[in-house]
């Protein structure tokens, strides 16, 4: 068989990746992201493969040059067959999927279909103490050789796609306490391990490093197994550069800035917050059954509309429901009202949530906050949403035992630290307790920072709040729903904003303008 030797890394037309994709000295080309290859030369040595049903084939021999033991091949499922060595990517379930192979010249080659899990993962648990991951196949063998029984995988298309490889495990590295990245000591190991570090669980990450070899593989193939295992042991908590001298900042202060990522569609909400902005928390609260989830949908489907990436956790509502309720906004149309056509779904799903960059949860009711904690930083980190909703605060913490405002503050303090942490825009709803006067908020009493449920910490936490008041019990006003700014971190502007009517027929709000009123600091904190 004609051998071809690697010449240059290359962007990928196919995936976009920048060097992913790599040519080889008989012209052919192969991305390791995407898996498109292009024809070379001698084409018919170098066919890339890709058959229905792959195969274990081969069987496992030790690594001589390697210094990598049968049975560490056999653990792994490393074998050897016509002169390759084959290492096999399985599903999360413990399917086989694919095969990557090698030649002794280094051509690699992909057989079968692409996963997103890392080599070795299915062979260790999902939650842990510690889980080491390398660059290649090779090393994660290598550490396990020096290191038996503790979970050792690496990255299916090495340093050049560190970052969204890993981004696509988070909850994997969500059940580990620590997780160790053990990647090559070149310039592009260690530009991958600060790429990497950015989408992990902040505290949990630890830098390996060996200053005497290029990696793993090359310390053991010196029979250096102690450097392994002293580099995993003596791994450094991952520190990003933190403190800075402020002379320096004379740039960044004097650069002008847009004033937000997203301006709202109200008007008069727009000009009272200025827009959406990234690494804020907005509160949403109102009376029982407002238009808190409309209103929300409403925000969500015009980010959505817009290109945005957004995620939508709604504690009380099915993902049919919210589905449709998303759609109902954007085409205009009830749909979620009375029997609908299917073709008509159909054609109203195709023009919205089907172009959307759009993620929901798949789940009803309360919830272990720790677990929705996770999946907002999944959806943040994991699927670049930069906009998410959490609807409600209240429903979060109902299954739970214990001092409600308490929990409350120690909700929100998380929620707070996430936004910081992530960056996103987080819009979180949240319900008020009864007023101390007769006339309640279902029947369209004034909202105060001081009603929203259980502890002051919502407010405090928030950097805007935004209430909705509505009288449901007179026909003349019922269908109006002032808008008031009761917090505005970012310029104070707080008071009315404006009054909505919604539309039963389109789903929408309509906006109308209102009367400010002068602030009053006696009510309005």
């Amino acid at each position: 068989m004609t051998e071809s030797e690697f010449v240059m890394h290359l962007p990928c037309e196919n995936c976009g990746s920048s060097d992913a994709k790599s040519m080889y000295s008989d012209g052919h080309t192969f991305c390791f992201v995407c898996h498109s290859r292009t024809a070379g030369e001698e084409d018919t040595n170098h066919i890339h493969q890709m058959s229905d049903k792959i195969h274990l084939m081969g069987s496992a021999e030790r690594l001589q040059k390697r210094n990598i033991s049968e049975k560490t091949c056999q653990f792994y499922q490393i074998y050897q067959y016509d002169q390759t060595l084959r290492f096999p990517y399985f599903t999360e379930d413990g399917v086989l999927q694919g095969v990557k192979t090698k030649t002794k010249r280094k051509d690699f080659r992909y057989e079968g279909i692409s996963t997103n899990t890392l080599f070795g993962q299915h062979r260790f648990p999902s939650t842990g103490k510690r889980i080491v991951v390398t660059e290649g196949e090779l090393d994660a063998a290598s550490c396990y050789e020096c290191m038996p029984g503790w979970p050792m995988v690496s990255l299916p298309h090495g340093a050049a796609s560190a970052k969204k490889d890993i981004q696509k495990q988070i909850p994997l590295f969500q059940g580990y306490d620590e997780i160790v990245l053990f990647f090559d000591s070149d310039e592009a190991g260690r530009k991958a391990t600060e790429e990497a570090c950015t989408v992990l669980p902040p505290g949990k990450v630890k830098v390996a490093r060996l200053e005497a070899y290029k990696d793993a593989s090359d310390a053991l193939q010196s029979l250096d197994s102690d450097a392994v295992r002293k580099a995993i042991w003596d791994a450094k908590p991952y520190r990003p550069d933190g403190i800075i001298d402020a002379k320096s900042l004379l740039t960044l202060v004097t650069t002008p800035q847009q004033p937000c990522e997203h301006e709202y569609h109200f008007k008069g909400l727009q000009e009272k917050l200025h827009g959406i902005r990234y690494g804020e928390l907005t509160t949403i609260t109102a009376g029982s059954g407002t238009g808190k989830t409309s209103f929300c949908r409403e925000l969500a489907a015009k980010l959505c509309d817009k290109g945005e990436h957004v995620g939508i956790l709604e504690l009380e509502a099915s993902n049919r429901r919210t589905a449709l309720g998303l759609m109902s906004v954007s085409a205009g149309v009830s749909l979620h009202l009375g029997d609908q056509d299917e073709e008509q779904l159909t054609s109203v799903f195709q023009r919205t949530i089907a172009d959307w960059n759009l993620y929901l949860f798949n789940g009803f009711g309360s919830y272990d906050p720790d677990l929705i904690y996770n999946r907002i930083e999944y959806m943040a980190t994991g699927l670049e949403c930069r906009v998410v909703f959490l609807d409600h605060l209240s429903i979060l913490l109902s299954g739970l035992d214990g001092d409600e405002r308490r929990m409350i503050d120690t909700t929100m303090t998380k929620l707070r630290s996430l936004v910081e942490r992530t960056g996103i825009a987080l819009f979180l709803v949240s319900h008020l307790r009864r007023t101390n006067s007769d006339q309640n908020h279902e029947e369209g009493a004034r909202v105060t920072l001081g009603q929203l449920r259980g502890s002051a910490g919502i407010a405090q936490l928030s950097d805007s709040v935004v209430a909705l008041e509505r009288n449901q019990q007179t026909d003349s006003e019922r269908s109006l729903t002032t808008v008031r700014v009761l917090k505005n971190r970012y310029s104070g502007e707080t008071g009315i904003a404006c009054q909505l009517e919604y539309d039963l027929n389109t789903c929408k709000f309509i906006e109308h303008e209102a009367e400010s009123t002068s602030f009053n600091p006696a009510t309005d904190f």
